[in-house]
């Protein structure tokens, strides 16, 4: 059985949106596209391929799948750790809007998130991973689905834009699996999900 696994680029609001590019994603007018860019570096590069190093296929949302499909596809050296991956794994893509998926090995997913999701988890398999992929990724944390979260959280603040933990949540408590810092001031935080969220009270000085 394989594992759902969320890798996300964080600002220290939690912003998840266009981390890459200026014109990345404009939609609801964000216009700070490209925050991730200044910190980027060699200890990003390294953790980024031990995740894909354990992929065996993708879950994307629409507009991911469309980012991607327009630029990896043109890196075509094989040895590319993550290109490489990409191009040949399948990639099962959540949309309402596309009839095809032309990027080589990709599958349209349609109906009933949990049940598609839950389906794909009970195939043999390492890790399905999920990048990027807003819209899909609230969904998928609404129903409990993601088995591992990386997040990585970069030293910026943006004030605007779409956020990786939506309002509203189910209240969840998690463990910390691993953590490490990049020489760019980067902290890169592994969680697994344990169940509820638990409360309590400091007791009152007598």
């Amino acid at each position: 059985m394989a594992l759902l696994t969320l890798t996300s680029f964080l600002t220290l609001d939690g912003v998840m949106q266009a981390p890459g590019g200026r014109e990345e994603d404009r939609s609801d007018g964000f216009d700070y596209g490209g925050w991730l860019v200044p910190f980027s570096d060699e200890d990003m590069a390294r953790f980024m391929i031990e995740v894909f190093d354990r992929c065996d296929a993708f879950l994307l949302g629409r507009r991911t799948y469309e980012i991607f499909a327009a630029y990896w596809p043109k890196v075509t050296d094989p040895d590319d750790p993550i290109a490489s991956r990409l191009n040949s794994l399948p990639k099962h893509v959540v949309t309402r809007t596309l009839d095809t998926a032309d990027w080589h090995n990709s599958h349209i997913v349609r109906g009933d998130l949990v049940e598609e999701v839950t389906r794909l988890k009970q195939q043999p398999g390492r890790e399905i991973q999920v990048h990027g992929s807003a819209r899909l990724a609230h969904g998928l944390i609404a129903h409990g689905l993601v088995d591992v979260y990386n997040l990585l959280v970069y030293p910026v603040f943006l004030g605007k834009g779409r956020r990786l933990f939506p309002d509203g949540g189910t209240p969840t408590a998690f463990t910390l699996d691993g953590h490490r810092t990049t020489r760019a001031g980067v902290t890169i935080q592994t969680y697994r999900p344990t169940g509820p969220a638990e409360f309590g009270d400091f007791p009152l000085d007598q």
